[in-house]
């Protein structure tokens, strides 16, 4: 009996197997079962990739803040570090909001050497361990997330005593012929050229800085500390002061010209006036002094010496329509300036000014030899202020030798040409009545 069942018992194992096998039914359950680890996997290290990616974004944030942060501070205290830890930790109070805390040994803050432009440079780095949903069960230890952040100031922060206003692709300030000219401060165009600044013939400018929205090429002609191309553009820093009517006070209906040029030489004005024009010949002297000299749609003409004694000369025109004719300064041959701009008051810092309503006469931006306004000649010029001539050129030309203590150019475009020379050129007082004029600290990141 039990001889016989034990086959037929094979026998039927067998055949149930081989049903089993060749039934397609469950194939699909089986397939589903043996892919649903995989499926599991996968999704749980996608899982994990994408907290892991933002955890790793949160920390690199937070040390790009740090960084930026210490280089903040070694600026402010001429290098030294020693405050720096200090800044970095308030900045990740500040700034570190993922709730992680820090490894051990951690933020590592090191001071890199300066390279090239990059000084007070300040490297932070940040490092956490944050264990993962899905990986954790298959790792004895949470891995390490590690960021590392470097920043620097760029370029080096400068007081200018020249600002060309050109905002296009045309060169701003352009020095040639034998030009020479040296001042303890720094020059700055707005031109986004790649040829912003440039500097031609035998010219000579000594200056601390020399910056531009666009490229500079240097040059033996620039005879500067700091080179800056590229930097962020500077503000009109007169952009909100215009005649208003309690200057036109001294304006008749029709003003009178002034014109000395005989027995009229050494005329002294006080308290301020309106004319329509004004010319001093040769050898004739004009002076202006305790108030604001408006000149009413015409222009000015020196061949002789002007004095403008706490005085400010406003090129300009009475009539307040968008289209009335701004005049130009000529100052040629042997003619003479000497200004010292109010100290107090709405003028104040301010020697010669030309209203922006002055049409350029170069709409293409290019700079050109001849300039509606020139400082000119053989002249032997005491500046102290501000001479501002927004959207025209302005040129420094022929065989001058003169002073400008305490003085600024701010002009569309600024021409140096012939042998002019500007010596003593010292930076804005704030004693003068100017304000200085600065870029701002420029702080990156760098590699």
């Amino acid at each position: 009996m039990a001889a016989w069942f034990a086959p037929q018992n094979e026998e039927f194992m067998r055949n149930s197997l081989t049903k089993i096998w060749q039934d397609k039914r469950g194939n699909a359950m089986i397939i589903a079962a043996a892919a649903l680890p995989l499926l599991i996997g996968s999704a749980g290290l996608a899982t994990d990739t994408i907290q892991w990616a933002l955890w790793k974004r949160q920390l690199q944030r937070a040390a790009d803040s740090a960084a930026i942060a210490g280089v903040y501070e070694r600026a402010a205290a001429e290098s030294a570090t020693s405050g720096v830890p200090d800044a970095v930790t308030k900045d990740l109070g500040f700034n570190q909001h993922t709730g992680m805390t820090l490894q051990s040994g951690y933020p590592a803050i090191t001071y890199p050497a300066d390279s090239g432009s990059s000084k007070n440079q300040v490297r932070v780095v940040l490092a956490v361990k944050r264990p993962l949903a899905f990986s954790a069960m298959f790792m004895a230890n949470a891995p390490l997330i590690r960021t590392t952040a470097q920043a620097a100031t760029v370029g080096s922060v400068g007081e200018f005593c020249v600002l060309s206003l050109q905002n296009n692709s045309k060169t701003g300030i352009q020095a040639t012929g034998n030009a020479s000219i040296t001042m303890d401060c720094g020059m700055m165009t707005n031109s986004t050229s790649t040829n912003a600044a440039a500097g031609q013939g035998s010219s000579s400018v000594t200056a601390t800085t020399l910056a531009a929205a666009g490229g500079i090429q240097q040059s033996s002609n620039w005879r500067v500390d700091s080179y800056q191309p590229y930097s962020p553009k500077l503000e009109d820093p007169y952009a909100s002061l215009a005649p208003d009517s309690s200057d036109f006070a001294s304006c008749a209906s029709s003003p009178p010209s002034l014109s000395i040029n005989g027995g009229n030489s050494g005329l002294v004005v006080a308290g301020g006036a309106c004319y329509s024009s004004l010319s001093i010949g040769s050898n004739r002297t004009l002076t202006l002094k305790d108030g604001t000299y408006i000149i009413s749609g015409g222009s000015v003409n020196i061949q002789g010496t002007l004095n403008l004694t706490n005085a400010v000369l406003l090129l300009t025109n009475k009539d307040s329509g968008t289209t009335q004719t701004i005049g130009s300064l000529d100052m040629n041959a042997s003619g003479q300036i000497n200004a010292t701009a109010p100290t107090t008051g709405k003028w104040k810092g301010m020697a010669i000014y030309q209203d922006r309503r002055a049409v350029d006469n170069a709409p293409t931006g290019n700079i050109t030899s001849s300039s509606p306004n020139k400082i000119n000649g053989n002249s032997t010029n005491k500046i102290t202020g501000v001479i501002y001539f927004p959207n025209q050129q302005l040129t420094y030309d022929g065989n001058g030798t003169g002073s400008a203590t305490c003085t600024q150019f701010v002009a569309k475009r600024i021409y140096w040409s012939g042998n002019s020379g500007l010596n003593n050129f010292t930076a804005n007082c704030d004693l003068a009545g100017i304000t200085a004029i600065t870029t701002t600290l420029r702080v990156r990141l760098v590699s």
